[in-house]
């Protein structure tokens, strides 16, 4: 079955489209990346997306912003398939991840209303009518209905696509950092995963302020490197909740978004730092929350490898500082390195959760989310015989 999986993450920086061909062989999950491409935003939509995720946001923009993005990744879906050379009627099915714009896992229990929600947008209907290919999407929120987080939903694939018989830590870096703690095949431990805290958020968050809006990232990590990491302020930022917080847990820019960022730059004046400083401390502040959670799994689940991907993994500077935090027994790699195509790897997972929940299969790990049980997570839009002219 060939899938066409789509990742819009919390970076905001644009639409990840890979296409792959999944099966079985003798009940082992085979699958080959056919094509991968990433379509940017705009600023001005990477703005408009940045505002919805305030609370005071009108439910009137939300609900035309679903419509809008539909229609988008639509037209980048079929863009993408031309580009590639690959037809799009021998696309199976669109595995849409969605652009989350609020997740609130935990709600104040006294509020009788309130409820653990999450909020995907780029309405899978429209996908479904402008392609006329038949989408899945909106994985989450099944997984929130037995109790689960919604969040992380990549461990489940890391499972299937990196178990080896050594132990390995998957670590994504994307505006959010997350791990996968993967046991040796034989192993009696259990699979861990969760959301380690902020990833690129900060440091994007900063090099925007320090580029008066001109950047959005640090490229190569060149800035952080010209910085210096100051150490009294990096302890204080480490004794966060959400560090101290039990597992399962997941974050987003409800904890370290805008307001966040804005009170990180105001004490880093503080503590007398220049813009490189704050940046080369926000860059360590993501090494060491990622490196500290790796650290306690290493005897336990025979950690011997860390493979990285997303974003992250192309910032020189934060990897070498997650190297420098790590034990020198303990391989530091990309996805890439390990046969996965580092900036690909989440539009794959999405792919594969389309493919096994398109097939009734389950495609969740209770493990990583604190859901009471396995479920098929996905909801599905129908495709039609063609797509919509002019889409």
């Amino acid at each position: 079955m060939r899938v066409c999986g789509l990742m819009s993450g919390t970076s905001l920086d644009g639409l990840d489209i890979a296409i792959v061909d999944f099966s079985y062989e003798q009940s082992t999950l085979q699958h080959a990346l056919i094509g991968f491409t990433t379509k940017p935003y705009d600023e001005v939509l990477r703005k408009k997306l940045h505002a919805l995720m305030d609370p005071r946001t009108s439910v009137q923009e939300v609900s035309s912003m679903n419509m809008y993005l539909g229609e988008l990744f639509a037209t980048y879906v079929i863009e993408a398939l031309e580009e590639l050379e690959i037809p799009i009627d021998t696309v199976d099915v669109i595995s849409s991840h969605g652009q989350t714009i609020w997740h609130e896992p935990s709600v104040d229990v006294a509020d009788v209303y309130a409820r653990p929600n999450t909020l995907q947008i780029g309405d899978i209907a429209v996908i479904a009518e402008r392609t006329g290919r038949t989408v899945i999407g909106d994985f989450r929120t099944r997984d929130m209905a037995v109790g689960g987080q919604g969040a992380p939903l990549v461990p489940y694939a890391d499972k299937l696509l990196f178990q080896s018989t050594t132990g390995r830590v998957l670590v994504n870096i994307g505006g959010i950092a997350n791990l996968t703690v993967l046991p040796p095949i034989h192993s009696t431990e259990s699979i861990i995963a969760y959301d380690t805290g902020p990833g690129n958020m900060i440091i994007d968050a900063c090099i925007l302020r320090h580029s008066n809006g001109q950047v959005t990232f640090d490229e190569n990590g060149e800035i952080a490197r010209s910085g210096k990491v100051q150490n009294a302020w990096l302890s204080d930022l480490l004794q966060h909740s959400y560090f101290k917080a039990p597992i399962p847990k997941s974050t987003g820019r409800e904890l370290f978004g805008e307001a966040y960022v804005k009170e990180f730059w105001y004490e880093g004046d503080a503590y007398n730092c220049t813009s490189a400083d704050k940046i080369a401390t926000a860059t360590m502040f993501t090494a060491s929350s990622i490196t500290a959670e790796i650290l306690k799994y290493r005897d336990t689940h025979d950690v011997q490898e860390v493979i990285v991907s997303g974003g992250g993994a192309h910032n020189s500077t934060l990897m070498a500082m997650i190297q420098q935090l790590l034990p020198s027994d303990i391989r530091l790699i990309t996805s890439a390195e390990a046969g996965i195509n580092a900036d690909a790897k989440e539009a794959i997972v999405f792919a594969l959760l389309g493919y096994l929940g398109i097939q009734k299969t389950p495609n969740s790990l209770p493990e990583a989310t604190g859901a009471r049980k396995e479920t098929i997570m996905g909801k599905i839009a129908w495709g039609s015989s063609k797509a919509e002219s002019g889409a």
